[in-house]
């Protein structure tokens, strides 16, 4: 039991460090090679802070621990608005161009109710994952179009620091950034499912608590720094390009590896939990932007919005424990 807790740990302190790594290689290769810096901040960024989501599900999924990887990808939703954005607007208030999210928020609500049919026979089945996967190819041509469009949004972009790097040295980041992330990957997967194993628990929960806050750590930290440097539209940026990316790429390689029988938990509880989040999130913007306080065309996030997202993350858990 100690040794599985122990890879636990140093799978997450490899994961995050790896992750910082690879996005770093991936940006600066990308920029020695003549991408621009709106481009980069808006795909490779994003993406990279995903990267611990992907490589769990992927090994989860070979591993034969489907469970794990679906509750990744659905907890991870979760802790990405209920913990990430809403400690970050405890930290500081948001104040975002509507228009800039707007369109975001109305794909990640539709992505959300695709992902509930894909789920709603309690099967994840490879014709489900390659339809998510599909679907995701369509959702970031559409959001990078509208986003290098965006003038605001560029702009914040262009303002984001990305380090440089020689040639030689940035690919040997991007290689030890992407190894270590897949050896962190597989520790951690195999200190989670024996730790579910000893403690008699279903990888499910495992996937859902430990695994879903520990792969949203990247999340929480871009975030963060986002919001403090004044980046408002990228802090929120993050969060919803993360959550797109969960349900269309995450919660899809399971699938695709091989069908998932799921826990009627996940339609009944989690699924629910997500979706309401989600929702609450969207609300909450529309309605950010009908304050008399808000600039024309903003809407404001203050910190009444993040005590009710920590808060419905913690009755969340509760939910979660007080059902073993």
């Amino acid at each position: 039991m100690l040794i599985a807790a122990a890879a636990i740990i140093a799978g997450f302190a490899i994961i995050i460090w790896s992750a910082d790594l690879f996005i770093v290689g991936a940006a600066a290769v990308a920029r020695n090679m003549g991408m621009s810096p709106v481009i980069i901040g808006m795909t490779i960024v994003s993406i990279g802070t995903s990267a611990p989501e992907i490589l769990v599900s992927l090994t989860a999924a070979f591993a034969g621990s489907g469970e794990l990887a679906v509750g990744n990808a659905i907890g991870s939703n979760i802790a990405n608005i209920g913990l990430v954005l809403g400690i970050t607007l405890l930290v500081t208030p948001l104040v975002v161009l509507q228009s800039t999210i707007k369109k975001e928020l109305m794909l990640l609500l539709a992505v959300t109710a695709m992902a509930g049919l894909m789920l709603a026979d309690n099967v994840l089945s490879g014709v489900d994952g390659w339809l998510l996967v599909a679907a995701m190819v369509l959702v970031m041509g559409f959001i990078l179009y509208g986003q290098t469009r965006d003038t605001e949004l560029r702009q914040e972009a262009t303002e984001e620091p990305l380090r440089e790097l020689p040639p030689v040295r940035a690919w040997l980041t991007f290689a030890a950034g992407l190894l270590l992330l897949i050896a962190s990957s597989r520790l951690l997967v195999w200190g989670a499912v024996d730790t579910a194993y000893r403690l008699g628990v279903s990888e499910l929960l495992i996937g859902l608590t430990v695994i879903a806050v520990g792969t949203s750590l990247p999340e929480l930290a871009a975030t963060v720094t986002c919001a403090l440097r004044g980046h408002t539209e990228i802090a929120i940026g993050n969060v919803i390009g993360s959550n797109l990316f969960n349900l269309l790429v995450v919660m899809a390689i399971p699938g695709i590896v091989s069908s998932q029988a799921l826990v009627p938990a996940v339609l009944t509880r989690d699924y629910p939990a997500m979706a309401l989040l989600t929702t609450f999130l969207a609300a909450a913007v529309y309605l950010g932007g009908r304050k008399k306080t808000s600039p024309p065309g903003h809407a404001s996030l203050g910190r009444t919005v993040g005590v009710l997202l920590v808060t419905f993350y913690a009755l969340y858990y509760y939910l979660l424990y007080s059902s073993l």
